[in-house]
């Protein structure tokens, strides 16, 4: 019997190696992969549709379906995670010591949109009093031109908005202090080569990001897979057989972790970080399933409401199929 063809992309992450190298073939599916780079990959899929499957952001995904007019439905795999904290810079003279002072000030984001930043402004609201409308936003690339959204916004008028203008970069007007903080998923170019101006404004992040999971429970989840509702319509057995495929591949990248005769010789310290993240998270501590992550995901779906990308809270349950993890804690 032939195998249903199906093009997905996804990013090259530990965790999906193994569906890349084909040592994980998902039963059924004959997957013709593409490894992009989110950035390259989330246009493709959310303009075009150009991928059966895809890795796709949480925040534009929760958007859509809470608009009504979204062509994908999701599995629970969060291939990427990520605590932000770190992601927030300020500039020393912008009068920022603590997450209040935030209010009634000028911050810069490459997407108001993405996930990363859903997640910032949500923190802030939940833990700091700041919400989303309390600052002026400004859009841009870091050290190139203003990014398209990747889904179109539409804010509400509370929310005080606007596009870096021609030849304006965030990293640039920052350093000019016409910025007073910037929320960035990469590291600034500036803040690498040490600018004396840009601090972060959670010096010591990574002890507030454990404190944070501890009281709320969420590890936040960046992007998921999504299937296009045409495909899963007509077969939706795809769903399931993909799901444990991601799971298995997982698990393989897991597994090398407490090998310790391969160790790469770069990372001497490797075990020591494993064994520190199942102190502080558990030895599951990359949950895939619905609901190991349902307290991340309805964050994001209430999040994204409240930010003005869109007309209604959307909950895990709406959004994911009810799958769940397939042997985590065994291939520990």
């Amino acid at each position: 019997m032939s195998k249903l063809p199906l093009k997905i992309a996804f990013w090259d992450y530990d965790r999906t190696r193994a569906l890349i190298d084909g040592q994980v073939k998902p039963e059924g599916i004959e997957l013709d992969i593409e490894v992009l780079r989110p950035r390259v990959m989330f246009p493709r899929m959310l303009d075009h549709q150009e991928f059966d499957v895809s890795e796709l952001s949480l925040a534009s995904y929760s958007a859509l379906s809470a608009r009504g007019d979204c062509p994908f439905i999701a599995i629970p795999v969060p291939v990427s995670r990520f605590f932000r904290h770190s992601c927030i810079y300020i500039h020393s003279d912008s009068g920022i010591h603590k997450p209040e002072d935030l209010k009634g000030k000028r911050v810069g984001t490459t997407q108001y949109g993405s996930t990363a930043a859903t997640y910032i402004k949500g923190m802030l609201q939940d833990d700091y009093g700041v919400a989303a409308s309390d600052m002026h936003w400004f859009m841009g690339g870091l050290t190139t031109p203003t990014q398209t959204p990747l889904i179109p916004l539409d804010l509400p008028t509370q929310i005080k908005f606007d596009y870096l203008s021609e030849g304006q970069t965030l990293e640039g007007m920052f350093m000019a202090g016409e910025l007073d903080a910037l929320c960035s998923i990469y590291l600034p170019e500036i803040f690498i080569q040490g600018a004396p101006k840009i601090k972060r404004l959670f010096p010591e992040f990574k002890s507030i990001e454990q404190e944070y999971y501890n009281r709320t429970g969420i590890f936040p989840i960046m992007h998921t897979i999504v299937i296009k509702k045409t495909v899963y319509e007509e077969q939706p057995w795809v769903a399931a057989n993909l799901f444990k495929a991601f799971c298995e591949a997982r698990n393989i990248a897991s597994s090398k972790f407490y090998d310790t005769d391969a160790l790469h010789l770069t990372l001497p310290w490797l075990i020591d970080h494993v064994e520190e993240a199942w102190r502080e998270l558990g030895k599951d501590y990359w949950p895939y399933g619905l609901d190991s992550n349902r307290t991340a995901i309805d964050a994001v779906g209430r999040y994204v409401f409240e930010q003005g990308l869109a007309p209604q809270i959307v909950t895990a349950d709406e959004m994911f199929l009810e799958l769940n993890d397939l042997g985590h804690a065994d291939a520990c």
